[in-house]
């Protein structure tokens, strides 16, 4: 019986490190999608908050297409810069009726070569005096 479980244990001996030649490669992916699903998520709710100030900013009264593109880059440059995304760029427009501005950029990637492009906008009725 002693010599039947020496068998066996010389048999398995390197399994564990098989097993983590397969594991760990997996792991690693796993947890690498997770962070670039954060980052993409982080960079889009970024983008979406500038867009929403730069609307209600373009949107109000006295504002203009101008003041609203200012506001979103404000507030971009604010929530983080290039920390949160690359490549950024702001337009927008303004009606009589709708004021639209449009937040583009690339989030930043833990993946090597893989960018992915974030666009968000938001509209707003603009508001005017009525008597």
């Amino acid at each position: 019986m002693f010599a039947s479980s020496q068998r066996r244990s010389r048999d398995e001996r390197g399994s564990v490190t098989i097993q983590m030649v397969f594991l760990m490669p997996a792991l690693f992916l796993l947890m690498f999608l997770g962070l670039q699903g954060a980052l993409y998520y982080h960079a889009k709710q970024v983008a979406l908050a500038a867009a929403q100030e730069g609307a209600r900013e373009a949107g109000s009264e006295t504002g203009t297409r101008e003041s609203g593109v200012s506001t979103a880059n404000t507030f971009l440059n604010h929530a983080g810069g290039s920390d949160v995304m690359t490549s950024t760029s702001v337009s927008g427009s303004r009606t009589t009726t709708t004021a639209t501005i449009i937040v583009t950029g690339k989030s930043l990637s833990v993946i090597p070569g893989w960018h992915v492009t974030v666009r968000q906008s938001a509209s707003v009725p603009v508001e005017r005096l009525t008597e």
